[in-house]
């Protein structure tokens, strides 16, 4: 790799990196908003989603640079696809921040009657895949890349758990049947986060070995992972 390429990739790095603390910042004022029903943290979570956003198209712009100025190829080239893909996943987390914030807003005004849903269990969950998945990106680690994709089963059974309850109040409870139902929305937000930080591992994975694990290709990630383990 020369040595300006080398520069340009290490500061694309860093960017995507930079949108990644900026983008798990986000969701985490956002559930603070739904768990505190607090307006403010709502209000701060909806005004970050335009410097997200701007931050993903500047990204976007420096990798098709970097591609028309030095023509990476083999492994400087899947540093590139791999940034693209990492980077569009990111701002699609800061939607879904956004999304989970304007449920925030819809909830505050609930009556103290209705009941109140936590999301502290799931949202943990996802946050360490969220977190582990980033890590994975910072320190180009797959072993805490496979473990992500392990964990997106538990967290799309607390989903289905938490919706399932949802629809139970809702039966016991039809007159705010609009006000609970944006529990259920905000669950599915949350799971969609875990899915794309899953796609985060696998971009990861894809980057350091060059190796495409969508689509259950789960033998080889577990015999990687013993590897490893046993070094």
């Amino acid at each position: 790799m020369g040595q300006h390429l080398r520069r340009a990739i290490d500061s694309l790095m860093n960017r995507l990196i930079a949108l990644s603390a900026r983008v798990e910042e986000n969701v985490r004022l956002a559930v603070r908003a739904v768990e505190e029903r607090d307006e403010d943290l709502a209000q701060k979570a909806l005004a970050m989603d335009e410097e997200i956003d701007q931050s993903e198209i500047d990204i976007e712009e420096e990798c098709l640079q970097i591609l028309a100025l030095h023509q990476p190829v083999a492994i400087d080239l899947r540093y590139i696809v791999a940034a693209l893909k990492i980077n569009n996943d990111l701002e699609r987390i800061g939607d879904l921040a956004l999304d989970i914030a304007e449920h925030a807003n819809r909830l505050i005004p609930a009556p103290v009657t209705v009941r109140k849903f936590k999301f502290n269990e799931l949202y943990e969950a996802v946050q360490g895949m969220l977190r582990d998945s980033l890590d994975s990106l910072v320190n180009l680690d797959p072993v805490k890349a496979f473990a992500v994709l392990k964990a997106d089963d538990l967290v799309d059974e607390m989903n289905r758990e938490m919706c399932t309850e949802v629809l139970r109040e809702i039966k016991k409870d039809p007159d705010n049947a609009e006000i609970l139902i944006q529990n259920m929305h905000i669950s599915r937000r949350l799971e969609r986060i875990a899915d794309l930080a899953t796609n985060i591992a696998e971009d990861l994975i894809y980057l350091t070995r060059g190796d495409i694990v969508r689509h259950g290709n789960a033998v080889m990630d577990s015999q990687f992972t013993e590897q490893r383990q046993e070094e």
